[in-house]
């Protein structure tokens, strides 16, 4: 599944980074620790965290990962946003919590994935 699809499926609204929205999802990633997310979320997952400054993109560009979701009504701030689109990375917004978007990611079919 590419970024796009996931989008038309859970009417994701795109923020910044749309020239990547082509990038295909290798399962998801919870959390807004971001030593943990460079440590432990799989390469080229989308992560979904609350977390809205710059240092997200350059966490997700570090993992070649395929997106970044907010959760809870958060949005990135302009840092980000430029940063993200520099980097083609996309960051979407979900307006309600990241537990429940996580539920749906999984009845999607995207779950946690490990490094090949």
């Amino acid at each position: 599944m590419t970024v796009s699809d996931l989008i038309d499926q859970l009417k994701l609204e795109v923020a910044a980074g749309v020239s990547g929205l082509d990038r295909e999802i290798n399962g998801g990633y919870c959390g807004d620790l971001l030593s943990d997310v460079m440590g432990n979320a799989p390469m080229g997952c989308i992560w979904l965290t609350i977390q809205g400054h710059q240092n997200i993109v350059a966490v997700a560009h570090l993992r070649d990962m395929a997106a970044i979701v907010l959760a809870a009504g958060r949005a990135p701030d302009k840092a980000c946003v430029q940063k993200a689109d520099a980097k083609s990375i996309p960051v979407l917004l979900w307006p309600g919590p990241c537990f429940e978007l996580a539920g749906r990611l999984t009845s999607m079919g995207i779950a946690e994935s490990k490094d090949p």
